[in-house]
């Protein structure tokens, strides 16, 4: 019975009692008075307990509208709690039904939930998991980290009965009203197959690797045995060629040595694409002249181009850093391929090779005057073995790679080669790449020509306009005549301070031309290739003495626009004085060379070259020669040193060397090695050698080396000669 209904059962009682005062009063007003007077005090009671019933009636009420209240509370109470079951045996059977595992635990670690997935996997019921702690045993776990949210996550492989099982658990806390910790959830999911998969993918990039490095090894291996013969093929066609023949005997020679560089350049793009598909592709990162390397790429390509009557030059742009910071040979290789691919596509007009600044980058293009590029082609152009047209291939030849390692190269020093062109004709190759300028490196300096006036006469379409842009950025006011007669148009203008007269007008209009220059200009020049040198008795006895060779070089030019008279250019004297240096200086060199045919023509290279050579055959007898040498008091001044010796082999003989101490232990080692592979330099370098040389030597090669190694012994030959 509850208080409302005690209270209400009570309530007369209470009322008898409150009245019992009043009855008393009345008694002793009417004592044994009249009827009436006990009339009106019945009526007084009977009110009384009117007004009762009156007070219970209204309690009643208000007691019915709480118990209605209550009711409804206890209705609406119930009907969240069964929606909250409802919602619970919803979320629990939806828990159920996923393979996640879901596990709480409280601080005791026992269980006080389990979705259906984790129980299966512990091999129990609910019911044996409830209440107890579970505990899997963990046969590998992986480093446990903590998440964005800060809860942890960490990987198990654990034993079930079904087998071992690798699991991804997520671990986070569940906290009490007051922010305590009550309980801990772990989320897992069984994470199997992806190890498994992740497991077979590493075991298939290992063997993936493996098959790459040997790969790798039988290129190397089979690149060596192929280029060392054909070194020889090379080389002695070389020293053929300066011998006495016929004509016919020259065509001959020519054409064997002329296939021999084109089986050379297909071996190495073969090892180069195989060098990238194995992502085995390093970097540099060395100081390097960018315009002389630029200047370099030209002027190699220059005899080709000249051989088919078309133009390669170079313009550089102002603000060139004068050195810069990169790979200097993967450079060289790409412009090499673009400029080489523009020569070998162009039959008319010719190819320019551009550099300038674009922001902290340095913007390189290589444009033609050739064929053109098909839509079509140009998507597929730079993927291997693709060229641009299928008929200018055979005609050509190639093998597709070189524009695709270009590409990886440039992708690798974090540009993108890209290419505009069109079928009516003319293709511009683009790429910019970030190339630090050196610490001390300054900005390439310019001469300045702000007063000067120069004509440049030259049919070409390239390499007028490019001299005069290069003539306009040192300040002077330049102008292109590229026919005779607007040459004759131009020429009376003004007085001009300089006329360059191209010699590819032919002798004659030349001759006629300079003619009419001289009478205004005040100096003429004329644009020579090499080929055409032999005419320059015939130009100078008409008076035409000044003149440059194509390509142009920059410096050159603004030598001869400096000071015409004088008699050489500055490169054409520091090349005779390398040419001593390395020729007449007469270096005592040990040559250690198996192979008969290599070592004839190294030895015949270094004797035309002013050097006396000892030949050996064997690593021992090397470096039992360099001792014997010292002891005699006559040594070796460098060694040419082959890595592929019998016996002891070149990098041991090298250390062998290092190892004898003093001035014998200190001399310069030189590899010579048909090996291309970077891990092959940094072998030779590892063991103590001073230079590197890849078959098939030539002596640029050697003298390069030459220069290198012994840079004191060079520089005494250069001041000698001075």
């Amino acid at each position: 019975m509850t208080k409302a209904v005690r209270r209400l059962l009570l309530l007369p009682f209470a009322a008898s009692v409150s009245l019992m005062p009043t009855l008393a009063f009345a008694q002793d007003v009417i004592g044994d008075g009249p009827e009436l007077g006990w009339i009106g005090l019945g009526g007084m009671i009977a009110c009384g307990i009117g007004i009762v019933f009156g007070v219970i009636n209204r309690r009643a009420i208000s007691l019915r509208e709480k118990v209605s209240r209550l009711e409804s509370e206890v209705e609406t109470r119930d009907d969240k709690i069964w929606a909250l079951e409802e919602r619970l045996a919803h979320l629990t059977a939806m828990v159920d039904s996923q393979d996640d595992l879901v596990l709480r635990e409280d601080e005791h670690g026992r269980v006080t939930y389990a979705s259906a997935a984790t129980c299966a996997l512990a091999g129990r019921n609910s019911s044996e998991v409830i209440g107890r702690p579970l505990r899997f045993k963990i046969l590998r776990s992986g480093a446990r980290s903590q998440t964005a949210d800060g809860n942890f996550a960490f990987d198990q492989e654990i034993e079930t009965p079904e087998g071992s099982r690798w699991i991804s658990w997520k671990e986070a806390p569940v906290r009490g009203t007051r922010g305590e910790i009550v309980e801990i959830q772990r989320t897992g999911r069984d994470i199997t197959a992806r190890v498994a998969t992740e497991h077979a993918l590493e075991d298939a990039r290992e063997q993936a690797e493996a098959a790459s490095r040997a790969k790798s090894r039988f290129l190397a291996v089979v690149s060596h045995e192929v280029r060392t013969p054909l070194n020889g093929i090379l080389g002695m066609t070389h020293l053929l060629s300066e011998t006495a023949m016929s004509q016919e005997q020259q065509t001959y020679v020519r054409a064997v040595k002329s296939s021999g560089e084109a089986l050379l350049g297909l071996i190495e793009e073969i090892l180069d694409f195989s060098k990238i598909e194995a992502g085995r592709i390093e970097l540099e990162a060395a100081p390097f002249d960018l315009v002389e390397l630029v200047t370099d790429v030209v002027e190699l390509l220059a005899p080709r181009a000249q051989v088919k009557g078309i133009e390669i030059a170079a313009q550089f742009g102002r603000g060139l850093p004068q050195r810069v910071s990169g790979d200097a040979a993967r450079l060289r290789q790409v412009l090499l391929n673009l400029a080489g691919n523009a020569v070998k596509f162009t039959d008319e007009g010719g190819v320019a090779v551009a550099i300038e600044t674009a922001g902290n980058r340095i913007r390189f293009s290589v444009r033609d005057t050739g064929p053109g590029i098909e839509a079509d082609a140009q998507a597929r152009i730079f993927e291997e073995f693709e060229q641009g047209d299928g008929t200018l291939a055979r005609k050509h030849g190639g093998t597709g790679l070189g524009l695709a390692i270009a590409s990886r190269i440039v992708e690798r020093m974090g540009g993108e080669i890209a290419l505009s062109s069109g079928p009516d004709g003319g293709t511009v190759f683009r790429f910019t790449i970030e190339l630090p300028a050196v610490a001390d490196g300054a900005v390439e300096g310019h001469p300045d020509f702000m007063n000067a006036d120069v004509l440049v006469l030259s049919p070409s379409m390239i390499v007028g306009p490019l001299l005069a842009n290069q003539i306009e950025q040192w300040g002077a006011r330049a102008a292109v005549a590229d026919t005779h007669e607007l040459a004759l148009t131009l020429l009376p203008e003004r007085h001009w301070s300089h006329c360059i007269i191209d010699r590819a007008f032919g002798q004659d209009e030349t001759l006629a031309l300079y003619e009419i220059a001289r009478g205004n200009a005040a100096h003429c020049h004329v644009l020579l290739t090499p080929a055409e040198r032999r005419e320059l008795p015939a130009l100078q006895a008409s008076g035409l003495a000044s003149y440059l060779i194509k390509p142009v070089r920059a410096a050159s030019l603004a030598a001869r626009l400096f000071d015409p008279a004088a008699s050489a250019t500055e490169d054409e004297t520091a090349q005779a004085a390398f040419e001593f240096a390395t020729g007449k200086g007469g270096l005592s060199i040990l040559v250690a060379e198996d192979n008969d045919i290599n070592a004839l023509l190294v030895q015949a290279l270094l004797a035309r070259m002013g050097h006396r050579v000892a030949v050996v055959g064997d690593g021992a007898i090397a470096v039992n020669a360099v001792a014997s040498a010292h002891t005699m008091n006559a040594p070796y001044d460098a060694v040419l040193m082959d890595l592929h010796l019998p016996g002891m082999d070149g990098l041991e003989a090298t250390r062998r060397i290092r190892a004898l101490g003093g001035a014998a232990g200190t001399i310069p080692v030189i590899a010579l090695t048909a090996n291309a592979f970077e891990e092959d330099r940094a072998a030779c370098l590892a063991a103590g050698m001073n230079g590197f040389v890849v078959k098939p030597v030539d002596r640029k090669r050697l003298e390069a080396a030459l220069a290198e190694a012994l840079p004191e012994s060079s520089q005494k030959a250069v001041e000698t000669a001075a």
